[in-house]
């Protein structure tokens, strides 16, 4: 895919703050840039959706596209995803769970998703827990889940920005 990943911004919660990390996002050679947070779990906003809303609210980067991994997590709202790609690489119109399930709905839950209510990205693609899946999204095998939701990012940013020319 090219880009680059901002690998500092891994970890259970997220190791850093969303200013340090938009300063690693300006700073990366290629774009597209990929920047990962959690809130290990945290049902309120956490270190990791402090990140994100940072990240969504700076004005200083162009934010594709989100990624919202589905943990099943109890007391949180979830968002509606504009589409999700299921653990068998199905572009769905409906939310997924843990396990990279269709839902009857277009809500994803988990614990890192809730700031995407106050603050939403041009497009929220949602998956299932990355880990969970059953070996669906291993890496060994490319990690087909999250790659396809990445393309998928791109190619509807792409086609976006060619309707405004």
């Amino acid at each position: 895919m090219g880009g680059r990943c901002i690998s500092r911004s891994a970890g259970n919660p997220t190791p850093i703050s969303g200013r340090e990390i938009v300063e690693y996002i300006k700073q990366a050679k290629y774009d597209p840039v990929v920047v990962m947070v959690d809130d290990r779990g945290d049902t309120h906003k956490g270190d990791g959706e402090e990140a994100m809303e940072y990240i969504l609210n700076c004005g200083e980067v162009d934010v594709l596209g989100v990624i919202a991994v589905a943990s099943n997590t109890n007391g949180v709202r979830g968002i509606k995803v504009d589409y999700s790609i299921d653990r068998n690489g199905n572009i769905v119109k409906k939310g997924v769970d843990k396990s990279g399930l269709a839902k009857e709905d277009k809500i994803v839950k988990g614990d890192t998703v809730d700031v995407l209510n106050d603050k939403r990205a041009p497009i929220i693609i949602g998956v299932g827990d990355i880990g969970k899946m059953d070996g669906f999204d291993n890496v060994e095998i490319g990690a087909p889940i999250i790659t396809k939701a990445m393309e998928e990012i791109i190619r509807r940013s792409d086609r976006a920005d060619s309707k405004r020319m």
